[in-house]
């Protein structure tokens, strides 16, 4: 079956730690439900989150993502056919925004609409190959 990756940016809107706990217990239930997998980079001013699986089932969650009033701005960054996925296991892994990705004001002076998908997909690549072990489910 042909797997779907996305990958977009998005501003928070409200952003605090119990808020994103939220999302990401609502993601992880949604997610394991549907097939998807994928990570979440976020802190107080960006989310850059991937999506990947069915190609159904990842179109459809975007959608709703968009939809979403704990952001604003969703600009999706890469959309593109995949063989094997990034995030396995992870129905969705997070990560608060290490050093590695955009600073704040390079946020604010344009990084993510000068983005190239190769750096995009960068930032991914080095959180996967980070080899944390993804949470049993309960």
């Amino acid at each position: 079956m042909p797997l779907k990756q996305i990958v977009y940016a998005s501003r928070p809107f409200g952003f605090d730690q119990a808020m994103l706990n939220g999302i990401l217990v609502d993601a992880r239930r949604a997610n394991a439900r549907d097939d998807i997998t994928g990570a979440l980079i976020c802190r107080g001013d960006l989310y850059l989150q991937m999506l990947e699986g069915p190609e159904a089932a990842v179109t459809a969650c975007y959608e709703r993502i968009r939809k979403d009033d704990r952001h604003t701005e969703a600009q999706r960054l890469v959309d593109r056919s995949i063989d094997t996925r990034l995030f396995p296991g992870w129905a969705m892994r997070d990560d608060p925004a290490n050093s590695w990705i955009w600073t704040i004001q390079e946020v604010r002076d344009g990084a993510i609409e000068r983005a190239t998908e190769a750096e995009v997909l960068g930032f991914f690549e080095r959180l996967a190959e980070q080899h944390v072990v993804p949470p049993r489910e309960t």
